[in-house]
């Protein structure tokens, strides 16, 4: 809301006042209407009289000592002797082309024995201040309560005081002149604040409707100070002043209903050479404590400075406010992608300017409005302290002089130095620092670096022209910094890392800020090693020149030798001289050897041309120690660019020389979570060169390979159904593989138990295949193999099995399979009957056991005998299974049964031998 709030006096009343549309004095409009608050808004203006100021009173039951308005919301608190009025601000739609401003007094916060000095609203959140303690409330939404509109909220115990239980002391009247009665100093944060001994009870005051909200009091903060006593204070000038609640903006956030959306929110209140600096947002903590060189009169907090007049100049500190705001916009903002100077950072005095006779100081944009007064008055008498009891009564107005006849009032409007002025001089004045005191130059380039963060912050500075400029001194100063923990002994020296990521420097860049051109021995500092470590592990896009690379192999051949391997495989490093690169791991490897030393020798080798050295090399570790050892760097086989995998020259020779190995080592990567199974399919297909869509036999033999040791159930079913897939479509579409498989079917049989034994019966069906089988004989075996087995998934596998369906014997034994895995022994005996009789019996004998037993008289036997009867006897492989079939049922079955599973058009001779079989078997048990 636009709008002035006073406290005024008039005679010996006081009266508090708002003056509403008061803009248009200034443009010329001299119309005024005053009027009650919420009292005839209507009749106080009309289209004619729209351009006018209106002056709402607003009635008060105890003079109003003190208030502030929320930056948010726009309502407005009023501190009165023992409680506090909420005003909320209300828009009055009188017409279509007319709204108008109007308060509401909607809650009361009754306050037992506290008379405010000073009160700071903003945002919910509520600080109180009386002479020597400070109260920071929260108004939260809650819960209607049963009991009517009241809430209330009391401490749950009283602070110990000192001396006998009595009354409290603030209500005793001084005795004795001689005594100061003073409670002991208490800070009291988060829910221990409810521990103080200032209950508070709430009382809605607003008309009740639908949307009227119910609120509890949540105790933020409790802080007692005692007077000093030393020998350069006194007790009468030690009390609180400049209370304030500073909020700071999402700066990215769009406004919503005319409200900022808020990010952090900081108090601040000071002691005449002492100032605190609370964050009270999501959580409280004490950020900054001030100590001032002089007595304080006053001080004004901004997100960027804080500023503070005593009776002889003004001062500017730095503030902390941007350092909190960050964490809390990004609790993560400490990592090794971002970073920000810690909140913990002590603050320094910026500047000092004499004044004579400062008195009142406040703070607009960029604009420091100062009020002085030249005083004649004796200052040692003024200071003279006199002896009284605390605390002082606050409700006592001390009369003022009529300040238009008193001489010497002077007001001055001050510039602040623009940001990046300032910023440019205390990066400037660091320099001199930067060869002797190395954390003061760090402490001076972080102040810098807050300073420019806190103009970001501003919403304002988001649609302006300085953005541009801010954000160019923000990445400078984020080089400055890496700079600093890169080139000094710190302990903090990991920070290089995120702030040369945010300074938008590349790795060429920051090597010629640190590494001299002709740099023959140096010592290199631990943060410039972390630096170079992490960015070249890392996939970056940048490929750095011949000369770099060099440069950089010499840095790590001196400062750290042992990753002087798996830097050489980064990408970045593409360019360096092989031979250079080979000497110096030589030299490691005396003292430092490793299988990744080995392998990266080898590679470097292979960049030369020297395949001798690169047998040796690969030749001084079994098989399986080199597949494990790209697990160490799997940059040496798998680069990323774009997020896509790509093949190393390596493997590319690997492919060609070694598969075997190649494969092994992906599979170490994928089993120990160095590559996806996504990221192995791309990388073999790129590798061999295919289509995005064909599938190389090197990805086939990997899949196989990975069955043998993967446990992952998801996984484990994925490559079930990819290797079925290839083999299905290689036999459909008589297609060879393009190289000659790794392991055969009797391999995976052997070393794999997802591939089974292949049944007899199946050898039976495929002992009658066409000739041409022959040529697919591994990729058959192998998908009958994985249908002997246990693990995969008829039900999901039959999809992929359809192009086999007319397949011949092949696909005759994948559909019995199928069928016989899904427990369908009688839709199997129907299939092999139907195309391959003599292997039903075999199939039976197989498969027909246990629960399956029945199935031998309940369907193999009377399809036997249907199917002799339509055929006669010109079918003697149905005859003979018919034979086999009856001694099998006639040793399982009683006589009576077997006898009534005889065809009556049956031949007597023909069936009469296996009857006999049958009762000489039960004679005989």
């Amino acid at each position: 809301g636009d709008y002035l709030v006073t406290i005024e006096e008039k005679g010996k009343a006081t009266f508090l006042r708002a003056y509403v549309n008061w803009r248009c004095m200034s443009a010329g409009s001299t119309r005024v209407c005053v009027r009650m608050v919420g009292h005839k808004v209507e009749e106080s203006y009309s289209e004619a009289l729209k351009e006018q100021m209106s002056i709402v009173e607003m009635p008060l039951s105890d003079p109003p000592l003190c208030i502030s308005c929320c930056p948010v919301t726009g309502d407005l608190l009023v501190g009165c002797k023992d409680k506090l009025v909420l005003f909320s601000l209300k828009y009055r739609v009188l017409n279509q082309n007319l709204t108008v401003l109007d308060f509401e007094r909607s809650l009361i916060l009754h306050l037992e024995n506290l008379i405010p000095a000073e009160v700071a609203f903003c945002a919910g959140r509520i600080a109180i201040a009386t002479e020597l303690d400070v109260l920071i409330l929260n108004l939260e939404v809650a819960q209607q309560s049963t009991d009517g509109t009241e809430h209330s909220a009391h401490g749950a115990t009283k602070l110990e005081k000192p001396g006998d239980k009595g009354p409290p002391t603030h209500n005793l009247q001084p005795e004795l002149d001689e005594f100061i009665i003073c409670q002991k100093p208490v800070e009291l944060l988060g829910e221990e604040s409810k521990l103080c001994e200032i209950p508070v009870t709430l009382e809605c005051t607003e008309l009740p409707t639908e949307d009227t909200k119910h609120f509890q009091v949540q105790y933020l903060l409790f802080r007692r100070f005692t007077p000093d006593q030393s020998p350069f204070g006194f007790c009468e000038e030690t009390k609180l002043h400049s209370l304030q609640l500073l909020p700071v903006y999402q700066a990215d956030a769009e406004e919503t209903e005319n409200r900022k959306e808020l990010l952090s929110l900081f108090c601040f209140f000071s002691l005449p050479h002492v100032g605190y600096l609370y964050s009270i947002g999501k959580s409280v903590e004490l950020i900054s404590t001030y100590q001032y060189s002089e007595k304080s009169e006053q001080a004004v907090l901004t997100p960027q400075f804080l500023h503070v007049i005593t009776s002889e100049s003004l001062q500017c500190f730095t503030v902390r406010c941007s350092a909190a705001a960050a964490r809390d916009e990004d609790p993560y903002i400490d990592t090794t992608v971002k970073a920000c100077p810690p909140v913990t950072l002590d603050v320094c005095t910026l500047r000092m300017q004499l004044f004579i006779g400062p008195r009142a100081l406040c703070h607009f944009n960029n604009d420091i409005i100062l009020l002085t007064k030249a005083d004649t008055e004796d200052i040692t008498e003024r200071r003279k302290p006199t002896r009284r009891m605390l605390p002082r009564k606050a409700d006592s107005i001390k009369s003022r002089a009529d300040s238009e006849s008193e001489p010497g009032w002077n007001l001055y409007i001050i510039n602040t130095v623009p940001t990046i002025q300032l910023y440019r001089e205390m990066v400037d004045y660091s320099k001199t620092y930067e060869n002797v005191r190395t954390e003061s130059c760090i402490h001076l380039l972080s102040e810098a670096h807050l300073l420019v963060r806190a103009a970001l912050i501003d919403p304002s500075v988001l649609k302006s022209e300085e953005k541009e400029e801010l954000l160019k001194a923000f990445r400078e100063s984020c080089a400055f910094l890496g700079d600093c923990y890169s080139r000094f002994d710190t302990k903090d020296y990991h920070l290089a890392l995120p702030y040369y990521r945010m300074s938008g420097l590349s790795v060429t860049e920051v090597l010629k800020r640190l590494v001299p051109e002709k740099d023959e021995m140096q010592t290199y500092e631990k943060g410039f090693i972390f630096y170079l470590t992490h960015s070249l592990n890392e996939d970056l896009n940048e490929e750095l020149s011949k000369e770099v690379a060099n440069q950089v192999l010499h840095v790590f051949y001196l400062a750290d030798p042992v990753q002087l391997p798996h830097i050489l495989c980064s990408p970045c490093m593409r360019n360096v001289c092989p031979l250079a690169a080979v000497k110096c791991l030589q030299k490691v490897e005396k003292t430092l050897p490793s299988v990744v030393l080995t392998l990266t020798k080898a590679f470097m080798a292979l960049k030369v041309g020297d395949l001798a050295m690169y047998a040796r090399e690969m030749d001084s570790h079994k098989e399986t120690i080199l597949a494990c050892g790209f697990t160490g760097q799997p940059k040496l086989l798998i680069q990323r660019k774009d997020g896509i995998v790509l093949p190393t020259e390596f493997a590319v020779h690997l492919k060609e020389m070694h598969p075997g190995l190649l494969v092994a080592a992906t599979v170490a990567l994928h089993e120990n979570s160095k590559i996806e199974l996504e990221e192995a399919d791309l990388f073999f297909k790129v590798l061999c060169s295919n289509g995005e869509n064909a599938v190389p036999q090197l990805l086939v033999d990997f899949w196989e390979a990975l069955l043998v040791v993967c446990s992952q159930e998801e996984i484990l079913e994925e490559l079930l159904l990819r290797v079925a897939s290839q083999y299905v479509w290689r036999i459909s579409k008589k297609q060879l593989p393009e190289t000659k498989p790794l392991k055969t079917a009797e391999d995976l049989i052997n070393s794999c138990n997802h591939f089974g034994l292949i049944f007899p019966w199946v050898a039976s069906i495929m002992s009658a295949g066409s000739p041409s089988d022959k040529d697919f004989h591994e990729d058959i075996s192998k998908l009958q193999s994985l249908l002997c087995g246990r693990s995969v998934n008829i039900a999901k596998v039959l999809p992929v099995l359809e192009p086999l369906a007319e397949a011949g014997a092949v696909g005759l034994a994948v559909r019995v399979l199928c069928s016989t895995r899904q427990g369908k022994h009688e839709e199997a005996l129907e299939q092999l009957l139907k195309r391959c009789p003599d292997v039903a019996v075999v199939y039976a004998q197989h498969e027909l056991k246990g629960d399956y037993r029945a199935v031998w008289w309940n369907k193999l036997l009377p399809e036997l005998c249907k199917r002799i009867r339509l055929t006669g006897n010109g079918c003697p492989v149905l005859v003979s299974s018919l034979k086999e079939t009856l001694s099998v049922v006639a040793m399982e079955l009683e006589v009576r049964d077997f006898l009534s599973l005889l065809p009556e058009d049956g031949n007597a001779a023909f069936f009469l031998p296996h009857l006999l079989h049958c009762s000489q078997r039960k004679l005989l048990t």
